[in-house]
């Protein structure tokens, strides 16, 4: 480094002689060592992962990379207006390969990168908790805020979903998969670290099994078995009027959420930053090789195997790349993760104007997750009527979401052009909120 010398001080020193009085050879002799020991501690910080305040900005990085990417996707479910294709068939939905359009296929697919990512990185996020809480106060935190995700599932997230204030239906998605995930790795974190891994990854590895119908005769369709695994948007009434619309069963995202929690002691103080980069490449390829390897088999993994399609080579990719995320499959989360990893890996060494203004969303994930869809549906309120609907309009048939008649909204561009209003407006508030975060010790910052 420019400006250093070998000795942690300029040999113009006059240096040590025999002829030095003590007090002036002890001197040197710690003005040499604590320079040399600020060498050594500047270049240890310079080789870790970059932090701020015990944060990781690889992890905040990649973290807000997710939340701009998912708001594509709900950006979609408010405003996309149904298209004909080239074809001339209607576009029902996005991975229908029988009317779907490529770019409208990439709008969905690529957000399937989000939850998984954002569910395992909550877990490693837990374990770097570990290492500055007891186990007592670990578990403690994460049942008492798993409580907490749930209730903002279900009375604020949902609301601002479908504006609906008589809470005609309760959507369970992926902050209700989150907290009741983090409940339960808040009750596990008592077992070794070897058990939980090995949990996770029977989860993960076997969930799959619970798709054969000689498994799974006679639970579908019920309650408790579709809040655990079976639900695909299945719905189950709470009270006259009142449903249930169950679209995250949680036990395969428990499971990513446990591997998570492991993964987290790859970012343990001490751990060799060229390792963990080297480990996080090779799982990543390893994760992405198994999901190529048991998409050709085309036998475990995935409840929907890929077929040629007749409409040719370009679709056919698309069936081999339309894995199920509702539940997640093995495959979805081997292909997910895989690259997950692969960006932390990558985000270790990138610092620019791109990455930090990610870090800001990345640091204030849930303050920006609640706030999107209010924004979302506000301009959606203003649009309806400026649109020239009426408050006839308002309510539409199996419908859950209030001012989105089927007749609203734009072409594929138009929901391009809402998305980045929404993460415009979105930046200076997560801004202000995370200074806000950064200077203030209050309890109930750490649960949002």
């Amino acid at each position: 480094m420019k400006g250093w010398r070998a000795g942690g001080f300029s040999t113009g020193d006059k240096g040590i002689t025999d002829s030095s009085p003590p007090v002036h050879i002890f001197s040197l002799f710690l003005k040499a060592n604590l320079s040399t020991a600020l060498f050594s501690l500047t270049v240890s910080f310079m080789q870790q992962p970059t932090l701020t305040r015990s944060r990781i900005h690889s992890i905040d990085i990649l973290r807000g990379m997710v939340m701009i990417i998912m708001a594509i996707d709900h950006a979609r479910d408010f405003f996309y207006k149904v298209e004909v294709s080239g074809n001339g068939t209607v576009a029902t939905g996005p991975t229908d390969l029988a009317s779907t359009t490529p770019i409208l296929f990439f709008t969905r697919w690529i957000t399937h990168f989000c939850a998984p990512s954002f569910v395992f990185l909550a877990g490693v996020s837990a374990y770097l908790m570990s290492t500055r809480k007891t186990k007592t106060e670990l578990s403690s935190f994460l049942i008492k805020r798993g409580v907490w995700l749930v209730l903002v599932e279900i009375v604020i997230v949902t609301f601002g979903w479908t504006f609906n204030p008589l809470y005609n239906i309760l959507i369970l998605q992926v902050i209700w998969a989150i907290g009741v995930s983090m409940i339960i790795l808040g009750l596990l974190v008592w077992l070794p670290y070897k058990a939980i891994f090995a949990i996770g990854i029977i989860i993960v590895a076997g969930h799959n099994l619970l798709d054969y119908p000689s498994i799974n005769a006679g639970l579908k369709g019920h309650l408790l078995p579709d809040l655990l695994y079976f639900s695909s948007f299945s719905t189950h009434a709470y009270a006259p009027g009142h449903v249930i619309l169950i679209v995250y069963a949680f036990l395969p995202w428990t499971g990513i959420m446990l591997l998570g929690y492991c993964f987290g002691k790859l970012y343990a103080q001490g751990i060799d930053p060229a390792w963990r980069r080297k480990m996080l490449i090779r799982t990543g390829w390893g994760a992405i090789a198994l999901f190529v390897l048991l998409r050709f088999i085309n036998v475990y993994g995935d409840p929907l195997p890929w077929s040629v399609q007749p409409r040719g080579t370009v679709f056919s990719f698309l069936s081999f790349i339309n894995v199920n995320k509702y539940p997640p499959s093995l495959q979805f989360i081997c292909v997910t993760l895989g690259v997950a990893m692969l960006m932390l890996a990558l985000l270790e060494r990138v610092q620019n104007s791109f990455t930090r203004m990610m870090n800001v969303f990345g640091r204030v994930p849930m303050f920006y997750y609640i706030l999107h869809f209010y924004l979302l549906h506000i301009f959606v309120v203003v649009t309806f009527y400026a649109s020239g609907f009426s408050n006839n309009d308002i309510s539409t048939p199996n419908n859950p979401f209030l001012f989105r008649p089927s007749a609203f909204g734009f072409p594929l561009w138009g929901v391009y052009a809402v998305w980045l209003l929404v993460v415009i407006i979105l930046y200076p508030l997560c801004k202000k909120y995370d200074q806000y975060k950064s200077t203030h010790k209050n309890w109930w910052l750490s649960y949002l």
